[in-house]
């Protein structure tokens, strides 16, 4: 860029030793000798312009790609309630639109930025030098910049600050069409959801076109201003030439010395106007890298035991989530060895999710402790946490790709054995089987193209191809019906790996609990009861109206 300034520089004052010095004199040799010499100082100017725009290029671009890595790796790194209040549009805007903004003002300000100041007291020293009779004319046209770049800036920076709110909005109802257009059709909401989308894109369209309009008037403002600036050089340097106390070539060169100076203020006043909307957009980059986990590991935080007696234990735990007056959890108190199976049953909102969040440590216990394989959660590295405890959530979530490539996100090494073993016990071998393509079937993106019984299936193989301690089925069999559903229990139960661990099962079906070896059961957030089926059906209202709710008395 400093090369490029140089050259730039250089060449009003052989322009004017060419009118000066060549035309005035008609030495045509002159002319040609520096008219060379402008050339060469143009070519290099231009390849040094050519290197600036590369790397002012490239780095603006890595920089944005640091920074999207950045912030998945972040985001992928924070609890469910830091997810939850920064929501997952918002994410989506900030690792995309503010990123770009930033990437977008690195650029201006790697080349415009540098070049500007640079031109800016060049063209001013050298103006100086070639007449100071006529600097006076800066004196106006400088403040006038001033007040109206000021006028603009002061008019366009809510706006961008406002702008960027606006595409979170757009973001959100757009992505919440997309992820529910079969909810959408099902209940013939397309008008009312198009509706929602006009408020936004109108919002957004009509902030957009105010703010941008503000800022197209900057233009015209300039080139009035360099255009008055201009004739004034003109008209008073014009005076001069007539009173034999200035040269034509000194008059060309001051206006192309007043063009660079006030174009570099020009440059100068467009970097300050989107700039502001660049630093929106840092301020909520920063706010998701200044988000931290609350669940934090402890500085002396140990790996898990490895070859151990499977265990999972809830000692009196007490659980309630961040600002809530009500406890979820109270005083759940239980513990299973290798090869039980673990039932939570309960009305809906009665804490079964909340509960088994804390065994693979999404949320922390307010009082008691949870234990996996006799260790305290809280005493271990996540990573070596995450390793005993494989989770199936509520949501089937399976990503685009194969069905090999899902499997793989249990077990990356995985054979194609142990894979058809995990299908087996999930009962999904046989329409996997019969897919012409078998493991090597496409998924869609979120499974669109498996029913959701068969979605719900391939992440019970998914979690069931992780060698761990505790298996937990988040009311992971619901979409099965219930032959499929006895078949899967059946087949856990059978299989000799798995029978060395612990299984947790949360379910709504009275059915899926009843072989359970303990049964936990939770009303609004407290243990109603804690027993075996036939314990429970005995002597626990809770249980009984829940048993009687689903099955007729001779199938009681």
């Amino acid at each position: 860029m400093a090369i490029q300034v140089i050259c730039d520089l250089s060449l009003p004052n052989l322009t004017a030793d060419i009118i000066n010095n060549g035309v005035a004199k008609g030495n045509t040799d002159y002319i040609w000798q520096v008219g060379a010499k402008m050339m060469g100082l143009a070519l290099l100017g231009l390849v040094a312009a050519v290197g600036n725009v590369y790397f002012a290029s490239t780095q603006a671009q890595k920089m944005g790609m640091r920074l999207r890595s950045k912030i998945f790796k972040h985001t992928m790194a924070l609890g469910n309630k830091e997810f939850d209040d920064l929501g997952a549009s918002s994410l989506i805007t900030r690792t995309t639109n503010d990123v770009l903004q930033i990437q977008n003002v690195i650029i201006m300000m790697l080349r415009m930025m540098i070049q500007a100041p640079l031109m800016l007291i060049g063209a001013g020293i050298m103006a100086y030098q070639s007449e100071k009779q006529l600097t006076w004319v800066f004196l106006v046209a400088i403040p006038l910049l001033v007040i109206a770049i000021g006028g603009i800036m002061g008019s366009a920076v809510p706006l961008f600050q406002k702008l960027q709110k606006q595409i979170d909005k757009i973001n959100l109802v757009f992505r919440e069409g997309l992820t529910g257009v079969r909810v959408i059709r099902a209940f013939r909401q397309d008008q009312f959801e198009q509706a929602r989308f006009e408020v936004a894109n109108k919002d957004y369209t009509q902030t957009a076109i105010k703010v941008f309009s503000i800022v197209s008037i900057m233009m015209p403002i300039m080139t009035i201003i360099m255009n008055g600036t201009n004739l004034g050089i003109v008209w008073f340097g014009a005076n001069l030439i007539g009173e034999m106390n200035m040269q034509v070539g000194d008059l060309v060169s001051f206006m192309t010395y007043a063009a660079m100076l006030l174009f570099s203020f020009m440059m100068l006043s467009m970097i300050f106007v989107f700039l502001p909307r660049a630093q929106a957009a840092a301020v909520r980059i920063i706010e998701v890298l200044d988000t931290k986990n609350k669940v934090q590991e402890k500085a002396d935080a140990q790996v898990a035991k490895p070859d151990v007696v499977a265990s999972l234990e809830f000692d009196h735990i007490d659980f309630r989530y961040e600002g809530a007056e009500e406890k979820a959890l109270e005083d759940v108190d239980v513990k299973l060895t290798a090869g039980q199976t673990l039932a939570i049953i309960g009305g809906t909102g009665s804490g079964k999710s909340s509960l088994i969040a804390l065994i693979p440590r999404l949320y922390d216990v307010e009082a008691g402790a949870v234990r996996v394989d006799g260790q305290d959660v809280r005493d271990l590295t996540k990573v070596s946490l995450q390793d005993k405890v494989s989770y199936v959530q509520q949501k089937a979530v399976l990503f685009k790709g194969t069905i090999r490539s899902n499997l793989a996100f249990g077990k990356a090494d995985a054979t194609d054995e142990e894979m058809w073993r995990a299908l087996e016990i999930a009962q999904a071998k046989d329409f996997v089987a019969d897919l012409p393509d078998g493991l090597d079937a496409v998924v869609e993106q979120g499974g669109d193209n498996f029913s959701g019984g068969q979605k719900q299936r391939l992440a019970i193989a998914r979690a069931l191809i992780k060698p761990a301690s505790i298996y937990v089925f988040d009311d992971s069999f619901s979409a099965l019906d219930f032959k499929t559903d006895a078949a899967l229990r059946k087949a856990l139960k059978a299989d000799r790996d798995i029978s060395q661990s612990v299984v947790v099962i949360v379910a709504q079906r009275v059915s899926t609990v009843t072989n359970a070896d303990q049964i936990i059961v939770l009303d609004d957030g407290k243990v109603a009861g804690v027993g075996t089926h036939q314990e429970l059906l005995a002597d626990n209202e809770v249980y009984q109206e829940i048993v009687h709710s689903q099955m007729k008395e001779g199938e009681v």
